[in-house]
């Protein structure tokens, strides 16, 4: 029996239990405004970004194509974004925030600034830049939808 790897004392493990911790109070945050972490990414992509194509946004928050369109129908049944086909090419598809969710995305906002706050304000000055070049490293090479920050 291998004694040596002790899964608590693992620093990727700590990674994702402070991920899990950072995302449960996020999500419920936003459950308040009726939103999801992923509906949120995506008014953040649509919103803030300024990104108009599912490809894209699925890029920018690092999912797969059939989550970005099982997410975007939704959102479209909410009246919190608009679909139509594109410019040039009716194959390409062109997404919006409507007035409501542009709204949403506003009022939302503070949640997340607030998840921050809360979390970063436990790191010691200039900490919260280290460790985001750190964790850059860590993603260095790895899986390539995963977006860049």
């Amino acid at each position: 029996m291998t004694e040596g790897y002790r899964l608590h004392q693992s620093l990727l493990y700590q990674l994702t239990l402070t991920s899990r911790l950072q995302e449960r109070r996020l999500d419920e945050g936003l459950r308040q405004h009726g939103l999801t972490r992923l509906t949120w990414c995506v008014l953040l992509a649509l919103h803030v970004e300024r990104l108009t194509r599912p490809s894209e946004i699925a890029e920018f928050i690092g999912i797969d194509r059939t989550a970005i369109s099982r997410a975007l129908r939704q959102m479209e049944a909410a009246g919190w974004i608009a679909r139509s086909g594109g410019t040039t090419d009716r194959r390409t598809t062109r997404v919006e925030t409507t007035p409501e969710g542009a709204a949403l995305c506003e009022r939302a906002t503070p949640v997340a600034e607030e998840n921050a706050r809360h979390f970063l304000s436990k790191l010691p000055e200039g900490g919260a830049r280290a460790l985001q070049e750190l964790m850059a490293r860590l993603r260095e090479g790895e899986a390539r939808n995963l977006p860049r920050f």
